[in-house]
């Protein structure tokens, strides 16, 4: 049954604690019990969870590098002009990003002890940015991103939101792991511009440009994907983050070669995506934090009616919530640190810590801060515990000041990561139930719309949703826990706040 967690198959790259475990023992220290080697050994549990300090290092600094890209495409999301026409500096919101995203994932290794990392939600920055242009102030809807912060702050702190993450059933937790596992696939081939959209036909997707690889980015692309799958079969210690270093410097040659230069937005699509991979003139630059603060906490009740806010803070909340839940769930499978019931031990500080980064972020505006998957990488390359995320926190922290430098890793270098650990996730697929439909249809679902809507909350929606309608209608109805008919009865919402918008 799904329900019963196994030991991972996706060891890290060059990890050899597998073949280093005592004959007998199971999974997450079941074994003969070792004494921690100092207070940072015990703190964070270090040697428990069969990691060294080597290791736990290594692993913050390849989160840093899948997710290093939201320092520069968060100001680009956000920069536009608000209804009022104000316009948010680039340098203040890429500094911003970096201090906020750096004290947050320091706070969640501190607190929580778990190698996740968090920076700015890019599928919350999509909708609020979308309300800023059309409805809001910037100042009113990061108001509103606070408030809804804090209402999940109080949702964690009455137990709802832990409670929440325990009634969904194995078979969906499952798949939501196998389903962000196709997501991560997807976004790297997105960002590397191996699938686009396509530009004529009738094929919504196109394979690199016009059906061939063509461009020097793309091929950078294929060279850091065929070097990090060999280092990661090969099991090279660091594998990854040799991966990211290697690709980076091998585009770097290309770019100075043959000065290929950046996409400008799809003008030239055999240009970068997003970085150009140069060594920038200044490598250090003073941090503007000019728009820490620019908050109007009530305002966006003012301009646009009471019932119109809250629905807009429920829409963000329901996919802040519910991407943490997938997203803790993926990284948590990825490591091997579930339960038996394929629940995260200790969960409560790590979802508070969460639930206060949204709240943060939003203070700070730069839109609400979230755990971010790309956690998986440094999961798959070793770490285990909180001294990951210090260290990914510490990297941010530095990348305050230099931001130039952060700017030298391209996309398409990061982006074959991406798919390396899309693939580890995917393996957990032989853990879920196939001879029972009204549990396949629900995991299908929930594993395909992550990727198709891009969206990890429309996937559990989905999967919640038809999962209550199929044990109702195979007459096991009793199998729904009680707190799974509210999440329906959310979602249901969710899904329908755009006739609802218009209603109000």
């Amino acid at each position: 049954m799904a329900e019963k967690s196994r030991p991972s198959t996706s060891t890290p790259a060059g990890d050899d604690a597998a073949a280093a475990r005592p004959a007998g023992s199971t999974r997450r220290g079941t074994g003969p019990k070792v004494r921690p080697k100092n207070g940072l050994d015990r703190y964070f549990s270090i040697t428990e969870r069969r990691s060294t300090v080597t290791r736990e290092l290594r692993g913050g600094l390849v989160t840093f590098f899948t997710m290093a890209y939201i320092v520069v495409l968060n100001p680009i999301i956000l920069s536009g002009a608000d209804i009022d026409g104000t316009t948010l500096p680039f340098v203040s919101v890429a500094a911003v990003t970096a201090l906020v995203a750096g004290v947050l994932t320091i706070l969640m290794g501190v607190v929580g002890r778990y190698p996740f990392a968090l920076a700015a939600g890019l599928g919350i920055n999509a909708i609020v940015a979308v309300y800023a242009a059309t409805q809001l102030t910037w100042p009113e809807i990061m108001g509103l991103v606070v408030l809804e912060g804090l209402l999940i702050t109080v949702l964690v702190l009455t137990g709802f939101r832990r409670a929440v993450f325990e009634a969904i059933p194995g078979q969906l937790k499952t798949a939501i792991a196998v389903g962000i596992g196709f997501f991560l696939t997807i976004i790297g081939l997105v960002d590397a511009g191996f699938v686009r959209r396509a530009q004529s036909g009738s094929v919504p997707l196109s394979f690199g440009i016009d059906g061939s690889l063509a461009g020097w980015p793309l091929l950078t692309f294929v060279v850091g994907l065929a070097l990090t799958s060999v280092l990661v079969v090969r099991r090279v210690r660091g594998g990854l983050l040799i991966g990211i270093v290697a690709t980076t410097v091998f585009a770097i040659v290309v770019e100075a070669i043959a000065n290929v230069g950046s996409s400008n937005g799809g003008t030239n699509p055999r240009g970068w995506a997003l970085q150009v991979p140069t060594l920038p003139e200044n490598i250090v630059e003073l941090p503007d934090f000019s728009v820490v603060g620019n908050v109007s906490l009530f305002g966006g009740f003012s301009r646009i009616g009471v019932v119109a806010a809250l629905l807009i803070v429920f829409a963000i909340m329901i996919a802040d919530f519910f991407d943490t839940v997938g997203t803790v769930t993926a990284v948590g499978a990825e490591g091997d640190m579930l339960d038996e019931d394929r629940n995260l031990p200790r969960s409560q500080p790590v979802l508070l810590v969460d639930s206060l980064a949204a709240a943060a972020g939003g203070a700070a505006s730069v839109s609400s801060n979230t755990t971010y998957v790309e956690s998986t990488a440094g999961v798959a390359d070793g770490a285990r515990t909180g001294l990951a995320s210090v260290a990914t926190g510490v990297l941010f922290l530095v990348a305050v000041f230099f931001t130039p430098l952060v700017q030298v890793v391209p996309s398409e270098a990061a982006a074959p990561v991406l798919v390396i650990v899309g693939a580890l996730l995917i393996s957990q697929i032989r853990d879920l139930e196939w001879g029972d439909l009204s549990l396949v249809i629900p995991a299908f679902l929930t594993i395909t719309l992550m990727p198709f809507t891009y969206s990890i909350t429309n996937g559990i929606g989905a999967g919640v949703l038809s999962y209550v309608l199929l044990r109702v209608a195979t007459g096991r109805r009793r199998d729904v826990h009680l707190l799974m008919w509210v999440i329906a009865v959310l979602f249901l919402v969710y899904f329908a706040l755009e006739p609802l918008q218009q209603l109000f």
